[in-house]
Order: C-alpha cells, then sequence, then structure tokens
C-alpha cells in the first residue's frame, strides 16, 4: 500500500513515502507554500493513506483539496490519540508520535524524548509506555533569535561549530550561554532519570549528541516513525 507520511512544524515540512515500519527518503519543506509541496509529493504516486501531523491549523478548503489527493487521508487530533493511543489530549501530534515511536523501539524501557527543533521539548514515559509528564523551552534558534530581538546590542549568531566553555568576546559569549546553558539543561533532565533511555531527535538532535559523552539514541526521523506506526494500523482495519 502507498502510505505518505507528513509532519508539519512550526519552521519546516518533513514526509516519507512508508513500507510498513520501514521509511524511504525523506522530503524536508522549509517555506509557506506547503500545500502545494504535498501536491507534488504526490503527482507521480497516489497515495492509498495519507497520515498528517500538523501544528499548523488547515482550512476546511485545504483540507478537502488534501482528500483529493489521496484515498484516504488521516489528521491527526487530539480525540484520535488520546482514545486509540492513551496520551494527553494536551500533547501535539508531533511529540504522540514521537511517544508512540519509542513505546514501539524501547518497549518495557523507561524513555527520556529531547526533540531539538523550534522549542526543545522533553517528554518522559515510565516502563509501560505510559506518558508521565514534559517539559517545554525555546529549541537553540530560539534562543539565539530571541537574544538578538530583545536587546539593542547583542547580534544574530548561527549555531557555532565550535564553542568556548566561557566567551571572551560577545559573539563567544553568545554562544556560550545558549549552547552550553542548553547542554546543562540536558544533562539535568539525564541526570534526574538516570534509569531512562534518552532519546535525541528533530533538526539539532546530531548537533547537541555529538557534545554529549554518555550514550543516547539518535532516531532523526522519530516523529515519522510513530506516523507510519499508525498508518500500520488503519491498514489493519482495511
Amino acid at each position: 500500500m502507498a502510505v505518505l507520511l507528513v509532519d508539519i512544524g512550526n519552521t519546516a515540512l518533513k514526509a516519507s513515502w512508508a513500507d510498513g515500519v520501514t521509511l524511504g527518503k525523506t522530503f524536508r519543506y522549509q517555506g509557506e507554500r506547503m500545500l502545494e509541496y504535498i501536491v507534488t509529493l504526490t503527482s507521480e504516486t497516489r497515495p492509498e493513506l495519507m497520515v498528517l501531523s500538523s501544528a499548523r491549523h488547515f482550512s476546511l478548503l485545504n483540507i478537502k483539496r488534501l482528500e483529493e489527493l489521496c484515498d484516504r487521508l488521516v489528521i491527526l487530533d487530539s480525540k484520535i490519540l488520546n482514545e486509540k493511543y492513551d496520551i494527553p489530549s494536551y500533547l501535539t501530534a508531533d511529540r504522540a508520535a514521537s511517544i508512540i515511536a519509542s513505546r514501539y523501539l524501547f518497549k518495557g524501557r523507561p524513555c527520556t524524548i529531547f526533540d531539538f527543533g523550534t522549542t526543545l521539548t522533553i517528554d518522559f514515559l515510565d516502563s509501560d509506555g505510559n506518558f508521565t509528564g514534559g517539559c517545554i523551552s525555546p529549541g537553540c534558534r530560539t534562543r539565539f533569535k530571541a537574544i538578538n530581538r530583545y536587546t539593542r546590542s547583542l547580534p544574530l549568531l548561527d549555531t557555532p561549530d565550535e564553542i568556548t566553555e566561557t566567551g571572551n568576546d560577545i559573539p563567544s559569549s553568545v554562544s556560550s550561554g545558549v549552547v552550553t546553558g542548553m547542554m546543562f539543561e540536558i544533562d539535568g533532565y539525564i541526570s534526574s532519570h538516570p534509569e531512562n533511555i534518552c532519546i535525541f531527535t528533530g533538526g539539532d538532535a546530531i548537533y547537541f549528541a555529538k557534545r554529549r559523552k554518555n550514550s543516547i539514541f539518535v532516531v532523526c526521523n522519530l516523529v515519522l516513525m510513530g506516523l507510519a506506526l499508525i498508518a500500520l494500523e488503519y491498514d489493519k482495519k482495511d
């Protein structure tokens, strides 16, 4: 069955065709014409099932356009995720998909899931896969933007390849403050749940994983894997 998975976050769209839980090539788009981009993904192959997770609102007209692109469209919402997967209704669909994938990958193990995107989200699962709580703070690039926006004299910087422990000028001080500060934050959550499997995902996952000495798992497409597992459940019903 031709299955297209689409995850629309705060900044970018990620998509992949799936064969069961096996993902194909991952596509990434960052721009305002996301619906048109989805149309291009379906131009050669019509999905029998499209599973969509979105942080953005789709109008009824755009939902109708999406329905015309596939045989069956599933847009994840809090009701579906709460009733079928026992996930709190206040969690966004992408966080829920990450939880579903983590339950599958690390069954029987407690997990701490770090998602490095526009925000840094941290979600905790017990050994039975139950969600026990989570945290949200600004993501790495969001912190750099905030420092520039809310001060009169500090520059807007890109995420540095290398940082020093303490800065010796303004740019290195900002870089050290943001990146080292996030590392202290990450280490604090890890040390508070030392028995948990630690999973890094999201755009900056590899960047921060390289700066960790302890063992963690990097699963860059954790959300898409969760969507693939959800797609399998719908496939079983047919």
